[in-house]
Formats: C-alpha cells, structure tokens, sequence
C-alpha cells in the first residue's frame, strides 16, 4: 500500500513519484548468481562509458565527454560517496567537505613536488592525512549537533582554503604546478585505448583510475553499513539520545564517519591534482561542498545508488546544458528545486530514508530541528 501514517493516526498518502519498491523487491530475493550478473553488467557499462557513441548525445557540441567524466562526474561521484557516510548514514550535516578534498590534493603537491614521492606512495599518505583531519575536526565539535556543527564544518572548509592561499610553503595563491602525472604501469592497449598509460592527451585512463576508487569506496561503504558499525550509524541518525541510551558510544562511530568520509575525499583530491598537474586555493571553493551535499540529498541521502544517482546529475547537467550559457546556472537551480518539492526523498532514496522523511526527521535524522513530513502537521511538530 502506498500509504503511510501521520502523527495524528490517519493514513496519508506518499508524495508523487516513481516508485522503487518493485525492483527493490525482487532485488532482496534475488539470488547471489543474479546479483553478480548485475554487477558484473554494470562494471562494463561503466567502462565503454567513455565512447564516443554515448559522448554523442550526453556531450554538448564541440565538448570531450571522456574530459567530462575524468574531470567532474567521476571525482564528483567518488566524493559523494565519501559525503554519503557523513550525511547520509551518520546523519551528521557537513558543510565543509571540500577542505578533505583540498587536504589530498596538497598532499600529493607537496610531497611529489618538493620530496619527490611517487604518486601511490603520496595517495596512501593522502587518505591518512585526510582521515587525520576528519579526526582533528570531529574531535573537538561532534559535541555539536545539527545547525552547529554545520557551521563548525563550514568555518574549517574555509579555514584549509584560507590557509593555503596565505601560506608561502605552498605557493599562496598561485598554488602548486608541477605535479606528476601517476606513472604508467603498462602499454597495454584494448580497442584504441591505453587504461594503464597517463599522460596529458588522453584522459580516459584517469577515468578508469576514478572508477577503480569508486568500486572499492562502494565495497567498502556497502560492507560497513551492513555491519555493526551501519547499525550504530543508523541508530546515531535516527535518535542519538537513545542510541547513546542503549550504549551505543555514539562519539566513537560519529568520529569513525568523519575519518571514513574524510579519506575518500582526500583520495579523489589526489587524482584530481595527478591529473591537473597543478591545484590552486581556487580549486577549493564552498560551492563545491555545497554541490556534494545537493548531490547526496538530491540522488537519496543514505543509499549508495543514489548518492552516485545524485552525483552523476549535479556533475552532467550543467555541462551538458553549456550552449545555454548564463541561463543554464538559473536552469539547473530550477531543476533542483522543483526535485525538492516533487520528490523531497531524492531520486532514488532508501526505504528507510522514505520512512524517517515521512516521520518528520528529513531522512537525515533531526539534524538540529525536526522538519514536518508529508502528510504531518506543523503544530504536531512544534510541540514536540
């Protein structure tokens, strides 16, 4: 039934929207062989991704989609899903994710630049520097909760940028060049393309490189959140007060979302410099945790699919629509906002996010203040 229970005891309706209840339900009986038919299926859409007969139409005129994908889509899904665990799953409002993504790519600047590392010895460095600093933000301010803590973590994201561009060790605003392309590990090559070989030309290897992240980040999250760990995060989301109640040391999973979400970020700020071969303060604006974060919201905060869902629109769009110039900005916020008021629970949300958004909790626990649902009233929500 497509019904769901206000706070007076009567039955409301859902919103409008299509619903993913169907393939959800033959996704949980599905048996494990066709699962990894789908699994296997998608892993090769994602790689002939690139071609030039799919670049026809999703690539504006005269545009490279591969420079599309390697440079914005990609990074911006591999970011999201590192958002996904803050937000989503933790339900902890981060304003300033942006300042994990710059912590990688300095890293790699510095240290392949002025010390000569090699890139995968600087990328393991990076994630470490980034979960770091996940813990150095979180320890001192996940006390906070909701509006708070979002302003706390917005004053850092501003806090890294400010710092690089005042700083003489890294160039202040003119940032770092120089940067080393990752090194080749071999010529192979499979229908005109070398996914191994990188270099300034083609740009399809560093998406292959994204997409390789982006299985590991999804394994890894997808592991977590069924584990011990997802349950607490879930329970920390849904009403901290009791979680911390039952015993569940919410500081303790609080903190290990910040680190998780912390180090996959700074793991795409790592390619992005690879790739670019110089990073600038610039490159680490406030829009871009603000993109991440109406990534997440808009794809379906919470659930895997539609964080990359979410991603994948917020990076496509724009670009897409170009040939629009200025007025595309103004199209692609008309876009966003019509979503939000459609489909306020993303576009492909999870069932449990659907039923905390129906409750009243925004699908992303209380978040500092409790939102009315659909079909609730104002007033139940103000005598709470």
């Amino acid at each position: 039934m497509n019904l769901t229970k206000t706070t007076n005891g009567k039955a409301g309706r859902r919103g409008p929207g299509l619903s993913l209840d169907p393939l959800r339900n033959w996704w949980a009986g599905a048996p494990g062989w066709q699962r990894w038919i789908v699994y296997l299926l998608l892993i090769v859409g994602a790689i002939f991704l690139p071609s030039e007969s799919i670049g026809s139409f999703m690539a504006p005129s005269g545009a490279s989609w591969p420079s599309m994908l390697s440079d914005q889509i990609a990074i911006y899904v591999l970011l999201a899903l590192g958002l996904n665990v803050v937000v989503g799953m933790a339900g902890l409002l981060d304003l300033g994710y942006v300042a994990f993504y710059a912590v990688g790519g300095y890293t790699i600047a510095i240290f392949a630049v002025r010390y000569h590392w090699s890139f995968w010895e600087t990328l393991v460095l990076a994630i470490l520097f980034s979960a770091l600093a996940g813990v150095i933000l979180g320890a001192p301010t996940l006390r906070l909760r909701g509006d708070y803590l979002a302003i706390v973590t917005l004053g850092f994201g501003e806090i890294v940028k400010r710092t690089a561009n005042n700083s003489s060790f890294v160039n202040g605003p003119r940032g770092v060049q120089g940067i080393p392309h990752p090194p080749s590990l071999s010529e192979f090559e499979i229908l005109g393309v070398q996914p191994l070989k990188y270099g300034l030309l083609d740009t399809r290897p560093y998406y292959y490189l994204l997409l390789a992240f982006i299985i590991v980040a999804i394994i890894f999250v997808r592991r977590l959140d069924a584990s011990r760990v997802g349950r607490a995060w879930a329970s920390i989301r849904e009403d901290e007060d009791a979680a911390e109640l039952m015993g569940v040391p919410t500081f303790k999973f609080k903190l290990a979302a910040f680190a998780i979400g912390a180090a996959i970020g700074g793991s795409g700020g790592v390619v992005f410099a690879a790739k670019q071969t110089s990073i600038l303060p610039a490159n680490f604006e406030f829009i871009v945790s603000a993109l991440i974060l109406a990534a997440v919201v808009l794809g379906g905060s919470g659930n895997i699919p539609g964080a990359i869902l979410g991603a994948f629109v917020v990076a496509w769009l724009p670009e897409r629509f170009r040939f629009l110039d200025e007025y595309r900005m103004l199209i692609f916020g008309g876009a966003l906002v019509l979503m939000m008021i459609f489909r306020p629970e993303g576009l492909w949300p999870s069932r449990r996010r659907k039923a905390e958004l129906a409750e009243g909790t925004g699908g992303m626990g209380s978040m500092g203040a409790e939102v009315a649902g659909p079909g609730q009233s104002e007033t139940a929500e103000v005598g709470k």
